[in-house]
């Protein structure tokens, strides 16, 4: 791999068009669904990203967990440019097979523990999507179908709870269940059968059960709802309610998955085995959109049949080597551990600098996994103070700094971190 402090300008990015150029571009033919930062990145590489004029920046965000492994892993580049140069590659009809399709299956199936295990020892079963919302969609189906199939509920009165300030994605059903009112108003009419609760609220959760309740949908530790975890016991408990009331369990761990927060799996702080799981992002290595549904293979066959589901790019060669080759750095890289080690640095250092400071209101995280919330509410105020000083990070549910780097990062970069939030929030 090239390195980027030997590069030329001229060497940097797709195009050499000015910044101004390319964000007018952006603002004039593209939809303003986003609100940005004025950085133009034109490369990225391990946890940094770089501007034109080879100025760097360090990437607390990762893509949101997408680039976990590190951007542009060079494992993972190296399949993929393997798979274009020898013509295994391209996308190919589902009515056949793939050999990287199989691998990457058997792979993936094989990542976590037996899930549904009250459904018997039959392995795991995964159904790849692309982008993380349609793996949740998948889940919502499975869900609605067991209720359907196995507890006899009427097609069409099936009840999903749901938790406040969850993000599970923005297609249509999925906002029909969040709580934040920017992601739905003026899209209805909206999908019904959700009952959204108060996140670590058992006694919520009970009371929300019907005759025609079917599953339970949770991130193990909210992302976008502000960077919290649960209650002690609180997964623990969903379990207990799903096994006594015969209702499916399933965790969204699209950004808290694959070693985010110092496990392979939020869920394993907690020795708590959902019934279903859905992975995203970093599965793929952030270089090609794939995510997945996974469950038990009863579970699996009882829903999807020839028909009930499909996806031209869901699972296609490409996507499936680099996902391959993205669960072996995780794994072989121990990309798990070294969150822990560098999140436990990390945090340390942050509780040293809130004492500190007068902004700062609580940290909360596990790994490389941290919220800082400010007193102010308005966390993009620091966001952009910190890429004015080189580092790059986004606030979560308006109040939080999110902190969350690639899971390759080392004690040095963390130093980096801590140097530049302390300019920020000590006065």
């Amino acid at each position: 791999m090239i390195k980027t402090d030997t590069l030329k300008k001229s060497d940097f990015g797709f195009t050499q068009i000015p910044d101004n150029e390319i964000m007018e571009f952006e603002s004039t033919f593209g939809a303003h669904h986003y609100g940005r930062m004025k950085l133009v990145v034109r490369k990225a590489e391990g946890v940094w990203l770089y501007s034109i004029d080879n100025k760097k920046y360090l990437d607390c965000l990762a893509a949101y967990s997408a680039a976990n492994q590190g951007h542009n892993n060079p494992a993972i580049v190296d399949a993929v440019i393997k798979a274009l140069h020898g013509s295994y590659s391209s996308v190919i009809s589902n009515v056949i097979y793939t050999d990287s399709l199989g691998t990457f299956l058997k792979k993936t199936a094989n990542l976590p523990p037996q899930l549904g295990p009250r459904f018997g020892n039959n392995g795991n079963k995964v159904l790849p999507k692309n982008g993380g919302v349609e793996s949740v969609e998948t889940a919502l189906k499975m869900m609605r179908f067991y209720g359907y199939k196995a507890k006899g509920i009427e097609d069409g009165k099936q009840e999903i709870i749901v938790f406040e300030n969850n993000f599970h994605g923005r297609t249509i059903s999925v906002i029909s269940f969040s709580t934040t009112e920017k992601y739905k108003k003026g899209f209805g009419p909206l999908t019904p059968g959700f009952k959204s609760v108060e996140y670590g609220n058992l006694d919520a959760v009970e009371k929300a059960i019907t005759p025609n309740t079917c599953g339970i949908l949770v991130e193990p530790m909210q992302g976008e709802g502000g960077m919290y975890q649960p209650p002690v016991g609180f997964l623990k408990g969903l379990r207990e309610i799903c096994d006594k009331n015969d209702l499916l369990l399933v965790f969204d761990e699209i950004q808290v998955g694959l070693g985010r927060t110092g496990k392979m799996f939020c869920f394993e702080h907690e020795n708590v085995i959902p019934d279903g799981l859905i992975l995203g992002k970093a599965i793929s290595g952030g270089l090609i959109p794939l995510s997945v549904f996974i469950t038990n293979t009863e579970l699996m066959n009882m829903a999807f049949n020839p028909g009930s589901d499909g996806s031209t790019y869901g699972g296609y060669p490409l996507a499936c080597v680099a996902g391959s080759a993205a669960i072996d750095v995780i794994v072989n890289d121990r990309l798990p551990e070294n969150s822990r080690k560098m999140g436990s640095i990390l945090e340390k250092k942050i509780l040293d600098i809130a004492q500190r400071s007068s902004h700062v209101k609580e940290v909360r995280g596990r790994g490389l996994f941290i919220g800082i919330e400010v007193k102010s509410g308005d966390a993009m105020t620091y966001c952009r103070k910190l890429l004015d000083i080189g580092m790059l990070a986004n606030d979560s549910h308006g109040h939080t700094i999110r902190i969350s780097p690639p899971l390759i990062i080392t004690e040095n970069e963390v130093d980096y971190i801590t140097e530049r939030l302390e300019k920020i929030l000590v006065d």
